[in-house]
Parts: C-alpha cells; sequence; structure tokens
C-alpha cells in the first residue's frame, strides 16, 4: 500500500521565485489496484512520484510506501518499489543481460537467487533473444523492456510507472499495458502516471487528477464523468481543470 500526506515540494526560480511543484497532495494507493495519476505535462505527477521513490525529499508531508517512511526508513522504501519511466537510462556499454546482473547485485541478488531472478525477468519480458547485445544497440521497446526487467528484478510489491510508454509505438505500448495489468493481478500496488485518457480508462482502478500540483479529484473514471456530468473522460478532465466546451 502507498499512503501519501500532504505531501509538498517547492523549488527556487531565479526568475519566478518559488515554484510550488506539488501542493498539500494525498491519495492512498491499494494492494491489487492500479492508481492513475492522470494531469497535464507540468502538473506535478513526476515530482509526487519522485519523492514516493526517494530520489528527493518532501518539502512537507510524508507518505508511507509499503509501512516505510520516505523521509524516515528510504532504504527500505526503495527495497520494495519498482519504478519505470518513458526514460530508460540505461548504460549503452553494458549488455542486457550485464545489466540485469548488476541491478539485482545491488538488491542483494547473488548466485543461483540472481539466476533465477533474471531467467524468469526474461521469460516475463520476452529478453532471451536480444539478452548478449548491447543496451546502445537495442531498439527503443527493447530498451524499455531491459528498463522495466532492471526493476522488477527484485520482485517488488510496489510499481511506480511514469509515463512508461512515453515514445512507444502501437505494439511496444500494448506490451507494457499488458504487464502493468498483469502487476494488478500479481496483487501489487500500481502508482501509473499519464496524460493519455486512454489509458488511463483501460488500465486504472482509481484515477487522481492533479493539475498545478493540486489533486483536483479522485475517484474512477465513470465517477468523474458522473460528477463532472459528462460523457467521456476528456471532457470530465477538463471541467474539473475549469475548462468550458471550447476553452481548450
Amino acid at each position: 500500500m502507498v499512503e501519501v500526506h500532504e505531501l509538498s515540494k517547492s523549488f527556487l526560480d531565479p526568475k519566478r521565485g518559488e515554484i510550488r511543484a506539488v501542493d498539500r497532495v494525498s491519495f492512498t494507493a491499494k494492494p491489487g489496484r492500479i492508481l492513475g495519476l492522470l494531469g497535464v505535462n507540468g502538473a506535478g505527477k513526476t515530482t509526487t512520484l519522485r519523492m514516493l521513490s526517494t530520489v528527493i525529499s518532501p518539502g512537507h508531508g510524508t507518505a508511507l510506501v509499503g509501512g516505510f517512511d520516505i523521509s524516515k526508513d528510504p532504504t527500505r522504501v526503495r527495497e520494495t518499489i519498482g519504478f519505470v519511466s518513458g526514460s530508460t537510462g540505461l548504460y549503452g556499454r553494458l549488455s542486457a543481460k550485464e545489466c540485469l546482473e548488476y541491478f539485482g547485485q545491488l538488491y542483494g541478488l547473488s548466485g543461483a537467487q540472481l539466476s533465477e531472478a533474471m531467467s524468469l525477468v526474461s521469460d516475463q519480458l520476452n529478453l532471451h533473444e536480444f539478452l548478449n547485445q548491447l543496451c546502445d544497440k537495442l531498439s527503443t521497446g527493447q530498451k524499455q523492456r531491459v528498463s522495466i526487467a532492471r526493476a522488477i528484478i527484485h520482485n517488488p510489491p510496489i510499481m511506480f510507472f511514469d509515463e512508461p510508454t512515453a515514445g512507444l509505438d502501437v505494439l511496444a505500448s500494448q506490451s507494457i499495458m499488458e504487464f502493468i495489468e498483469g502487476c494488478r493481478d500479481q496483487g501489487k500496488t500500481v502508482v501509473f502516471s499519464t496524460h493519455i485518457m486512454s489509458e488511463v480508462e483501460r488500465l486504472c482502478d482509481d484515477v487522481v487528477v492533479i493539475h498545478e500540483g493540486q489533486v483536483r479529484a479522485f475517484g474512477s473514471a465513470d465517477d468523474m464523468k458522473i460528477q463532472s456530468g459528462t460523457m467521456t473522460l476528456e471532457q470530465a478532465f477538463l471541467n474539473l481543470l475549469g475548462y468550458e466546451r471550447g476553452d481548450a
């Protein structure tokens, strides 16, 4: 489970002064469900996920990730999560296999345990045909599969996805979404950030609408359509942000 309480983060811009990127955000993500963070670019989704994954520290508030406080016990939080973004950030001079070995060792795996984990994720994500290729030589979709394998090699109970289909073609995106659905089926807690309405409607059991760093709505996609009196999630989203028809 992920429990977020009044999480806030500000940055200092030389020209604009203090920028409140995330402003008192609260929500709960539960096991066996996919929670979508829905918002336009710059809404605060990525900053929220970076705080939850302990990459950056919150300015105010806190969160429990798998029962561990992100400020007081960041190491245990990192052991509990897998993080996948649209930017794979793979080491180009390592092969896919070497990349998995490296990250598996970072998570404390070795020997037969590491070999078993690598075999499992390779089967799960169909990596065998390019395991020995350098990451620099892989296609965008192949890199994303290696990135996911790297994130799940320690079998974390909680998964964060930050716009994981960015830049992927239709087939690669389909594969990623099927994997995310599989995480839910395995009982994992999934937090999924996107601005793509069709992905939210397909994947998400619960939706948090974030705009200008603040939570504007929480519930299912159907709840938001009913609440706003609209027929589509896109119309509901615009309504929640205060846009009338013709404004956007």
